[in-house]
């Protein structure tokens, strides 16, 4: 009897010693799993809006998690992402081809690279009230432009002016840093530089009928990318499965939105409720067919028209010469 009850104990003993090992091993293996997330943030260029609805719905589909990722999405401080991205406090963040024409032909060496476009085409332009009738750049002449008083901006409004055969110095130069594009043209300022996307579909909802004139249908040089995903290309030499692997699930949060715009902005809508969900619809649907446009692979970037955008600028003394295909790579990008 003794020898039957030391043996029910030893089994005993064995069984909760077994389940304790199974249960210290599946600790371990949850522990082992969460040191292999790679935690990234990611620095957004403004507030969240559609150019970003990729990003959100990677996140809100696991798409990140999937690839073992912890993506983080903030938005940029005082001196913008560019700098976050460089000093190395984020992996990726967003700007503007425009913009980083200052960052490399900086002495300083900005260890910072595009690495995909968010968008294929230059969506940015003049808008106006079809009442003022500024239907081409020329009849920009005697009306009042809001002006953000940047060289590149003034220089590129020149010239689509004068392309068209118009008199840039008839143009009303109104120093003005317009928030609200809608409140703006019902009062003072009859023409407003805007992202098409956003701005532009905001007067649609407001219910005004404008008028649209898009740099890139005037000067082909102006049609360069914006915006652009940037990271830094010290830390995409030593992590570059990461960059990849990023890249390809932000891949299927773009591609997603552009097959399904109405749940794509739900979900940005979800993730980020204080939008406007009106806006952010039109918005998305507008959005959803200029991602990839005509270009079969996701965040392609065009070595010729990169470089074009930049010759312009230094044919025309508003920046230092930038090498050929220098500032962008398309090695991390999903095929």
């Amino acid at each position: 009897m003794k020898e039957t009850k030391r043996c029910k104990k030893l089994v005993m003993l064995m069984v909760v010693t077994a389940m304790i090992l199974s249960l210290a091993g599946c600790g371990k293996k949850d522990k082992k799993s969460d040191k292999e997330m790679k935690n990234i943030t990611l620095v957004l260029d403004w507030t969240p809006n559609t150019n970003h609805t990729g990003f959100y719905v990677a996140l809100n589909k696991g798409y990140y998690k999937d690839a073992g990722l912890n993506v983080t999405i903030v938005q940029p401080p005082e001196d913008g992402a560019t700098m976050m991205v460089a000093s190395g406090d984020a992996e990726f963040g967003i700007d503007f081809q425009d913009y980083l024409a200052p960052v490399y032909t900086s002495e300083d060496n900005i260890p910072v690279v595009a690495v995909a476009a968010l968008i294929q085409h230059n969506t940015s332009g003049i808008i106006s009230l079809k009442e003022d009738g500024i239907d081409s750049p020329k009849g920009l002449e005697g009306k009042n432009y809001a002006t953000w008083s940047l060289p590149v901006e003034q220089a590129m409004l020149e010239n689509i002016v004068e392309a068209d055969g118009g008199d840039y110095s008839k143009v009303n130069l109104i120093p003005e840093y317009v928030t609200d594009e809608v409140a703006a043209l019902k009062q003072d300022i009859d023409a407003i530089w805007v992202y098409y996307a956003w701005a532009g579909i905001a007067t649609e909802c407001a219910g005004l009928d404008t008028n649209m004139i898009y740099f890139k249908d005037i000067t082909p040089e102006f049609d360069y990318y914006s915006p652009v995903i940037i990271s830094n290309s010290d830390w995409l030499k030593k992590n570059d499965e990461t960059a990849k692997a990023f890249l390809e699930a932000t891949k299927k949060g773009y591609e997603f939105a552009i097959d399904n715009p109405d749940e794509a902005a739900d979900i940005l809508c979800k993730e980020v409720p204080e939008l406007d969900p009106e806006l952010v619809k039109k918005s998305q649907n507008w959005l959803s067919k200029e991602y990839k446009a005509e270009v079969e692979r996701w965040g392609y970037i065009d070595k010729e028209r990169w470089d074009a955008f930049y010759k312009w600028l230094s044919d025309n003394d508003l920046s230092d010469e930038i090498p050929s295909g220098y500032g962008f790579t398309n090695d991390y990008l999903p095929e």
